[in-house]
């Protein structure tokens, strides 16, 4: 059985620095974000913990400078379910930030009823695919001119169940909860794809990652038979700090510098579903996502 468990967690260790760099962390205040934010923050980077809530944001920031012994992290408000938010947040990087060296896309919801963001988008593919792809817009000058810079899309093995539904991507003819989440995974797949493409030659590289089978605050949302289904499987899931590693790896591993558009597991290079290596799908995810929040990204 131990040896089973340690095929899930994949082993990696670096003593690379950040220091003198910048780190965005969305949805920081919990979970494999907030593992992340201490992580880097032990590497010596400058960590802006983007969350939506106030209380729980200054909390876990707290909790990071003590952990870490740096002080040099900040609570940013974000909520990715509202535009609003999102463009204040990125006004507000782009005015006070020299620099911005790695996007870490980690916030995200998990099987929840049906909703709808501010925007009007299905809640899941508004934060986990909308909000972020909406975010790294507003960012991607600051980012290229911070170059060498990355940024690293939290995906998941459930892209692999996943369909884009190009005429009904708000899951409103017909939602199911895990259809909409499994979508909105591989939209951080090919998200990540498009995104690496257009920024050849920059300095700028872009990675999707499986996480692994994380106990989070995710989990939130799953009926009873579901919930037994995962007690079951506990003892083969990881913790935070686990599920956090290949999200560390993306953001500072030294090889991976030449390397863009790829996905990762395990801290290694991983195999995505067919639908995920779709470059034509992946061009009408993209122009469809600038045109239902009415910009232009060429």
């Amino acid at each position: 059985m131990q040896a089973m468990r340690n095929l899930f967690r994949g082993s990696w260790s670096s003593a690379e620095r950040l220091d003198g760099k910048t780190v965005v962390i969305t949805g920081a205040n919990t979970g494999i974000g907030k593992e992340t934010a201490i992580d880097l923050a032990k590497r010596g980077a400058k960590i802006i913990m983007a969350c939506r809530d106030p209380e729980r944001g200054q909390a876990a920031v707290k909790e990071v400078i003590e952990t870490s012994a740096n002080e040099n992290i900040v609570y940013m408000k974000l909520d990715l379910a509202d535009s609003k938010s999102i463009r204040e947040f990125a006004e507000a990087i782009n005015k006070d930030e020299p620099k911005l060296n790695i996007l870490i896309n980690n916030a995200g919801v998990m099987v929840c009823p049906y909703g709808k963001t501010a925007d009007g988008f299905e809640m899941q593919i508004g934060v986990n695919h909308m909000g972020h792809f909406l975010l790294t817009h507003l960012l991607i000058d600051l980012i290229k001119k911070s170059a060498p810079a990355r940024i690293v899309t939290v995906s998941s093995m459930a892209h692999s169940w996943g369909t884009i539904k190009l005429d009904d991507i708000n899951s409103e003819k017909n939602y199911e909860k895990r259809a909409a989440y499994s979508q909105s995974k591989l939209a951080n797949i090919l998200f990540t794809r498009s995104l690496a493409k257009r920024l050849e030659d920059t300095g700028v590289t872009a990675y999707s990652l499986h996480p692994g089978v994380v106990q989070t605050d995710l989990w939130r949302h799953l009926s009873g038979p579901q919930r037994v289904i995962m007690k079951m499987v506990s003892p083969f899931t990881k913790n935070s700090s686990q599920g956090a590693q290949t999200s560390i790896y993306c953001a500072v591993e030294p090889s991976l510098a030449e390397e863009s558009g790829g996905y990762y597991s395990d801290c290694a290079p991983a195999n995505c579903a067919a639908a995920g290596k779709d470059d034509v799908l992946a061009q009408k995810l993209w122009d469809l996502s600038c045109q239902m929040w009415s910009i232009t990204w060429e």
